[in-house]
């Protein structure tokens, strides 16, 4: 058998590997046992070189395609999966032709939406998880990229500090352009929409939606909410020449969301009384650059968010203000982010990724300090988030829509 592998770079331990036999054949003992997603075609897991490896079975000529199309929306820093390699080249023990095999690498503490459901999906759940969803179709639409098959089984979701972040984990139907028409968009829209309110009729069929939900409504806000962020990520804004802080406005509005805005257009009328203004170049991850650029953390966008909010109170609560930003975020990170995670033990950080713990550790400490009506300091509410909550949650993530604490956040009061 003479394989062909296609990689970005060489990994001779792939040969290793029983590509002779069809995928649904490999032994037990070579996979991982994580919860996969509902695919038209066979999708295995395995372990390579420690590295957990998704292994999808398609025709050659669809695997490279979509190899080649995940690299290049990696080099677009969208979210999607990172692409391994194409197999191909098969042949059975007989002799016989088997389809290529499309590599690409595990989502760390990420899970396909049907294995959240251990327990009976909730409607704010499934509301979060279409909002999510929403925001990665509009991060896709700025960029030109067409999907072609949006619904959530073709989308991985990772906890992002009380809310999810989607990723694109399928994108064999997808096209790049350099824009979408309005066409385009409304048609991505409507396979969403009917595909989603498909998916959540069967959830509902196994008994993991409540009956009182109806999957066409729930569907439906995924167009509300990519219209919404559509509309303020990409709308022309006018306003009276005297009122130039609404630019200001903008931004921060854009920046709250989590959108930098690289290029603004703006514009006169004739006699300059009335100012329009567009965005023009819209890129997302703001919060999660800037707590990069300050400690390092590489981490979700809600996530970052949350973890700079906290900085920001240790800064006021240390009366640190006048400092050098760069400075006081170091110290936080050595006083406060670093305990934290430094104080799970070795067994449970499977569980959640750091930036996840030390979002619960602080809901947590707001729900000590209300229970005993004074402040509960870090360090005991994360002695109590490791001994009392986080055993009992499961591997790789927590479970969708039981959440423990589900409250505000009081931080370095």
């Amino acid at each position: 058998m003479a394989l062909d592998i296609l990689t970005a770079r060489p990994w001779p331990a792939l040969l290793g590997l029983p590509w002779r036999l069809p995928l649904e054949e490999w032994p037990e003992e070579i996979l991982a046992a994580l919860p996969r997603g509902i695919s038209r075609h066979i999708v295995r897991f395995t372990r390579v070189e420690g590295r957990v490896v998704a292994i999808k079975e398609i025709k050659a000529d669809i695997a490279r395609r979509e190899y080649e199309m995940l690299r290049m929306l990696r080099r677009l820093d969208q979210p999607v999966v990172e692409p391994i390699g194409v197999v191909d080249g098969r042949v059975d023990l007989a002799g016989e032709p088997l389809d290529a095999c499309l590599l690409t690498r595990h989502l760390q503490f990420s899970l396909p939406y049907r294995a959240m459901m251990s327990q009976t999906l909730r409607a704010d759940t499934a509301a979060r998880l279409l909002d999510a969803l929403a925001a990665l179709l509009v991060r896709l639409h700025l960029i030109g990229f067409w999907w072609g098959d949006v619904s959530l089984s073709n989308t991985l979701f990772k906890r992002n500090a009380g809310a999810f972040a989607a990723y694109l984990v399928d994108a064999e139907t997808g096209e790049l352009h350099d824009s979408l028409s309005d066409g385009q968009r409304e048609h991505d829209l409507d396979i969403a929409r009917v595909n989603i309110a498909g998916e959540l009729m069967d959830l509902q069929a196994g008994g993991f939606v409540d009956e009182r939900v109806d999957p066409v409504d729930v569907s439906a806000r995924i167009l509300e909410r990519y219209e919404a962020l559509w509309h303020e990520v990409t709308a022309v804004e006018r306003f009276d020449a005297s009122k130039l802080f609404k630019v200001d406005e903008r931004i921060r509005r854009l920046n709250d969301l989590g959108f930098d805005v690289d290029e603004l257009s703006m514009t006169t009328d004739i006699d300059g009384t009335t100012v329009q203004i567009q965005p023009k170049v819209v890129d997302a991850g703001h919060h999660s650059r800037r707590l990069l650029r300050l400690t390092g953390l590489d981490v979700e966008d809600n996530q970052a968010r949350r973890l700079l909010n906290d900085l920001d109170s240790y800064r006021a609560a240390t009366n640190r203000q006048n400092d050098d930003e760069e400075q006081v975020a170091h110290d936080w990170l050595a006083t406060c982010y670093e305990p934290v995670v430094r104080a799970v033990p070795p067994e449970l950080r499977g569980k959640l990724e750091p930036a996840e713990i030390f979002h619960e550790v602080l809901e947590n400490r707001w729900y000590l300090s209300e229970a005993a009506d004074h402040d509960v300091s870090l360090a005991e509410a994360t002695q109590d988030y490791v001994h009392r909550i986080l055993p009992a949650k499961p591997d790789e993530a927590a479970v969708v829509g039981v959440d423990t604490m589900s409250i505000p956040v009081r931080a370095h009061e």
